[in-house]
Order: structure tokens, then C-alpha cells, then sequence
């Protein structure tokens, strides 16, 4: 008898259950109603970080010292910002996620993740933000098109520290025990071109119930990490297939892609200010010129408008990389039922029976039902892919 692809996607997403998949389409719901939210919500602070008036205080400004006073803009729009926008942070990345059982990551530990992260976002972005405007003096009216290469070099350098020395600041990271684990995946890595001794694992059950692994870095900083709960709630093919996915963004460059597309969107963002700047400050109650400081807020919206408007386009180009990574996943690990099961697991926070409209506009990757089609298309045409092996156990 023929395999039936159809079948058993269905078997497979219609094991979660009626309960279960009307809970997983109420979050993701929700989720995209958030998206509208932040939106509204951060520009409301942008709109009261403008009528507070701090960022025309003395303190502030110094006409003597215009890099000292873009910094200092930044980093006081940045923190108050937080501040303003934390009610809605709780909400969405704490209360809501215990609500639905996917941390359980305690309040104090939220907050002092939350402190750190803001300290870090308005140190880097007062940074950026000192780039910006001086550009803004110095290149008239191709600022835009400097500054978007100035947010590029950023991003990159980012990319290559992250691993190294920001993300230790959140986790904690250790070589990855011997044991079947480390077993199957040094030769993933080896082939992915990754040392072994540059394989972690990391508790990432600290922030999340989900399990997940990522693959990052360039040259000396490139390393893979497996969350904890890979040892908790995960058979060893749903390791290897999973982490198979995430290697294949690795050697598939998506990362890099990734800040290029970033990059794009920084260029219009950026040309997008320039034009309707006047008009975004004058709604705000900013009288202060373009290339003031004291209009970082019109700014900061005008970012924002143009990264919701562009979800589309930026959901589109994530779902082609994520179906990249699933079939690296397939071809090279050849574990279609184990990447199942695992996207199964995920889909308890992203619905696996969207619309396609639906899926198009808002999911950054691919339905879960769409995967697991792919994964069962490639198991009927892969005699040699190996059989379910749901109920192996992760020493």
C-alpha cells in the first residue's frame, strides 16, 4: 500500500485534539491582535516621550557638544519608553504566556531580564542614535541613505558578538554533555563546518517552556546551543531534526540575508522619515527640526509604521527561509517523522490550520500543517527515511 501524505499530516495534527487546537488558534489570535497593539502602544510613548518635554531640558541638550546631546536623546527616549510601555511588556511577555502555559519563568526573573535588556537597547541604540543625526548635519539630504549604512555595519557587528558576549548575558551556556545527544549532533556539526567543542546547551527553559535550538555566528563565534528542554520533552529524533533546521539557517546564510532584508527596510524607513517627518512631528506636538534630537520621537514612529506595514513582506521572506531549513533538515538528517512531531509541539503557540490569508499576512513561518505535508512528502518519496520514532526517549 502507497503512503498517504495526506493522512498522515492529518494523523499527525489532529492528534493534539479538539481542545488543544482551538487553544493553539485563541493565542495565535490574540498574537495578531498584539501586532496592532504595540503598534498603537508605541505610539502613545512616542507621543508622551514628545509632550514631557525632557528631551528640550538642559540636561539634554548642550549646543556646544550635538554628538552628547543625539546620545543623550537616545538614551532618555529609549529608557522612558520602556518605562511607559512596561504594563503592556508584562502583559504580553509574561501574564499572557503563563496564561496559555508557555513559561513559567517567575515574575522577578522577568523583570531583572527586562531591566538588562533595556539597558542594553539604550546603550547600543544611543549609539545608533548618535550616528544617525550626525549624518543628518553632515550629508544633507542623503542622510537617509547613510544612515541606513551606518544601522547595516551595526547589525553586522552584532551579529558577529552576539554569541559571545550578549546572549551569555540572558542564558547560560555549556558544552553540551557527552551522551547520545552530543553523539548525533557532532556530526551534523562537522559537516555543517562547526567544531564540536563549539556545541552548547543552554537553559532556556528559564524564559520558555518551548523547545527550541538556533545555529549562529561567523568564523570563531559560530556555535549551535540546544535549550534544556531538548532533555525534558524532546525524543532524540525530534533533537536531531530540530537542530538540523536551525544548521541549515546557519550554512544557508539566512542570517546574513536576514540583515540584508533588515537593512532594506532601514533604507526605506529612513526615506520614509525624510519625507513625512514634518508632518508625523507635527501630530506629536514637535516643533524641533529633522535633524534636531529633540524629534527622535517622530522618528522612532515613523520606524514603526513602516515595520508593521512591511510584516507582510518580512512574514513572506521568513516562511521561504524557515521551508529552506526544513528541507536542509530532510535531505541531511533524514528524520521526517521526528522535525514532525517536534513542529506539532509548536503548534500550541502557532495555529497549524491557518487561513492562507491568514498565514500570508501574519505567520513569519510556515503553517505547522504545511510543514509536516512537506516532511511527510519527503518520507514517501525517501524509502530509506527512517520510521517514526515518537516514543524514543532523550537521555
Amino acid at each position: 500500500m502507497s503512503f498517504d501524505v495526506e493522512a498522515a499530516t492529518a494523523a499527525y495534527v489532529d492528534a493534539m485534539g479538539p481542545e488543544r487546537l482551538a487553544r493553539a488558534e485563541a493565542f495565535t489570535t490574540g498574537g495578531h491582535w498584539i501586532l496592532l497593539w504595540s503598534l498603537l502602544v508605541s505610539i502613545l510613548a512616542a507621543y508622551l516621550v514628545a509632550r514631557s518635554g525632557l528631551l528640550g531640558r538642559s540636561f539634554v541638550r548642550n549646543p556646544d557638544r550635538l554628538n552628547r546631546t543625539a546620545a543623550v536623546s537616545g538614551l532618555v527616549t529609549f529608557l522612558l519608553t520602556a518605562v511607559l510601555t512596561l504594563p503592556w511588556d508584562l502583559y504580553t511577555g509574561w501574564f499572557r504566556m503563563h496564561a496559555y502555559g508557555r513559561s513559567s519563568q517567575p515574575l522577578w526573573d522577568f523583570l531583572g531580564q527586562w531591566a538588562l535588556g533595556t539597558t542594553l537597547t539604550a546603550v547600543l541604540g544611543a549609539g545608533v542614535v548618535t550616528l544617525v543625526y550626525a549624518f543628518l548635519r553632515r550629508t544633507g539630504r542623503w542622510w537617509w541613505l547613510w544612515a541606513s549604512g551606518a544601522v547595516t555595519v551595526v547589525m553586522s557587528v552584532m551579529l558577529l558578538a552576539a554569541p559571545v558576549l550578549i546572549e551569555p548575558m540572558f542564558n547560560t551556556f555549556k558544552p553540551l554533555p557527552a551522551g547520545p545527544v552530543r553523539d548525533a549532533l557532532v556530526p551534523m556539526a562537522v559537516e555543517a563546518g562547526v567544531p564540536p567543542e563549539r556545541i552548547f546547551v543552554y537553559d532556556g527553559s528559564r524564559q520558555s517552556n518551548n523547545f527550541t535550538a538556533n545555529a549562529g555566528g561567523i568564523g570563531s563565534t559560530a556555535r549551535i546551543a540546544v535549550s534544556d528542554v531538548a532533555f525534558k520533552d524532546a525524543t532524540l529524533s525530534e533533537v536531531r531534526g530540530v537542530t538540523g533546521h536551525e544548521i541549515g539557517h546557519y550554512v544557508l546564510h539566512h542570517t546574513l540575508w536576514g540583515i540584508f532584508l533588515m537593512s532594506l527596510m532601514a533604507l526605506v524607513a529612513f526615506r520614509v522619515a525624510s519625507s513625512a517627518y514634518d508632518g508625523i512631528a507635527r501630530r506629536l506636538g514637535i516643533s524641533a527640526s529633522i535633524s534636531d534630537p529633540q524629534g527622535f520621537p517622530a522618528l522612532m514612529v515613523t520606524v514603526s509604521l513602516v515595520s508593521f506595514l512591511a510584516t507582510p513582506l518580512s512574514a513572506t521572506m521568513s516562511r521561504h527561509f524557515e521551508a529552506e531549513a526544513d528541507d536542509y533538515s530532510l535531505v541531511h538528517v533524514s528524520e521526517p517523522d521526528g522535525l514532525s512531531t517536534a513542529l506539532v509541539k509548536t503548534a500550541d503557540y502557532r495555529n497549524p490550520r491557518p487561513g492562507r490569508l491568514e498565514e500570508i499576512l501574519f505567520y513569519d513561518h510556515p503553517s505547522v500543517e504545511r510543514r509536516v505535508r512537506n516532511a511527510m512528502t519527503y518520507k514517501a518519496a525517501h524509502s530509506a527515511a527512517k520510521p517514526a520514532s515518537a516514543s524514543e526517549p532523550t537521555p
